[in-house]
């Protein structure tokens, strides 16, 4: 399963006696894979900041998730030509995201142990919204790309009466340059073949004799070329829509073509830049990407570089790719490794809040087996510790029972600390 349970109990003898029983037991009935959780010895302050801090965490920890499953699913779109490969590039520190969540070490470097709690606390608040504000800004970027593309696709893929004409008509289709003569384009329905080119002659005054030609076609009826002169285009029109014929609005620019041109051609390299991958090899511990090349040229590096990589690493591991998908990548691992750290700050508040001073308590990571098996951890889980809170352990091993003054379900309340992780991040 993609999800774990990070529990803390009281670290005196009794407690961890029942830890032992817990994880005695989990083993037993292959409930859980329990590791132990280090978290740092951080300065306390006062009861009352570790009040108000609790409740920014908590607030901190909902913008995290949100966040990383932005991030996530800009990956998705992004990588929407190789769906197959996103989840090998959500990684933390070049990890997979499981391996850093069982084997999470505090990044004493970036978060110094020493700073005051809210320090920390304000220090990964700043980070995770530079990381949003940018990729707020990056994706608006490139879903107005898309956009654009989409609205140059929808042009080439209409029927003839919709799409651009400027892929399917060229010079030599055209009188250009007369002072007197013009090249109308005509859509005339298949089953009108004949009659078009028996009659377009006589629609009007003036036209070209054996001027026609078929130049496309679409299920529904072709697109014919004929010459007249500039006098009659009123009245050949009139005809034409009296014999259901259809005049289609087009003036042969050669300036307008290329420029419609080069711009689905632009667009669409600035599309694939955005993905470029080719094979990379990530950092140590790692596995590498299988090769799913795209030969296009990258824009250039991303603006703005993750906290605590240097360009060396960064151009190493984001080699060959373009410069969205490698924001994404870098960026996805900064606010993941955040976030694990936020979860961590949440369990030291909550266990000094609950269990008391002096700090002393030990942190557990449990990662269900299965599904189906939860409901029975949760069960074991709140017979082993139920003699930290007897009143809310009895509620919640007997639904019958009520905890006088507490609003939450019994569902919500846990006689120890308890947090969620999930990692289901594109479900």
């Amino acid at each position: 399963m993609s999800e774990f349970w990070l529990i803390s109990a009281p670290g005196d003898k009794e407690n961890l006696q029942a830890l032992e029983r817990m994880n005695t037991v989990t083993s037993k009935s292959n409930l859980s894979y329990n590791t132990k959780f280090t978290i740092p010895d951080f300065k306390v302050g006062t009861l009352d900041s570790l009040v108000g801090l609790s409740d920014e965490l908590g607030k901190l920890d909902i913008f995290a998730e949100s966040l990383i499953k932005r991030m996530a699913q800009s990956v998705v779109e992004v990588m929407e030509d190789a769906k197959g490969k996103v989840q090998e590039n959500l990684l933390a520190n070049g990890a997979d995201l499981m391996s850093f969540v069982t084997h999470f070490e505090w990044d004493m470097a970036k978060y110094p142990a020493k700073q005051p709690l809210g320090s920390i606390a304000d220090t990964l608040a700043k980070q995770l919204a530079q990381i949003e504000m940018d990729l707020k800004s990056r994706t608006a970027a490139y879903s107005a790309l898309k956009t654009n593309l989409e609205n140059l696709e929808k042009k080439s893929t209409g029927n003839l009466f919709t799409r651009t004409l400027s892929d399917i008509v060229s010079k030599e289709d055209f009188v250009l340059d007369s002072e007197y003569l013009i090249t109308l384009l005509v859509i005339v329905p298949k089953p009108s073949y004949a009659q078009w080119q028996k009659t377009y002659e006589s629609l009007s005054d003036m036209v070209v004799p054996r001027s026609t030609k078929l130049i496309a076609e679409d299920n529904e009826g072709g697109l014919f070329t004929v010459t007249l002169f500039r006098k009659v285009i009123d009245d050949f029109k009139t005809k034409a829509k009296e014999n259901k014929f259809t005049v289609r609005e087009f003036y042969y620019d050669e300036k307008e073509i290329k420029r419609e041109r080069e711009e689905m051609t632009r667009l669409l390299s600035d599309k694939k830049q955005q993905y470029q991958t080719s094979c990379v090899a990530l950092k140590k511990g790692s596995s590498t990407f299988p090769d799913h090349k795209v030969k296009v040229t990258p824009l250039g590096n991303p603006d703005r570089p993750a906290a605590g990589q240097n360009d060396r690493e960064r151009e190493s591991e984001g080699e060959g790719e373009g410069p969205l998908l490698r924001w994404l990548k870098v960026n996805f691992s900064e606010a993941f490794i955040a976030w694990i750290h936020i979860k961590a700050l949440r369990v030291f508040v909550e266990s000094v809040l609950r269990y008391g001073l002096p700090v002393n308590f030990q942190a557990v990571l449990l990662q269900p087996h299965k599904k189906s098996s939860t409901k029975r951890l949760r069960e074991v889980l709140n017979s082993v510790f139920r003699h930290l809170d007897e009143v809310a352990a009895t509620s919640i091993l007997d639904p019958s029972v009520e905890i006088p003054g507490l609003q939450l379900s019994n569902q919500d309340y846990f006689p120890y600390v308890y947090f969620h992780i999930d990692l289901g991040l594109l479900d």
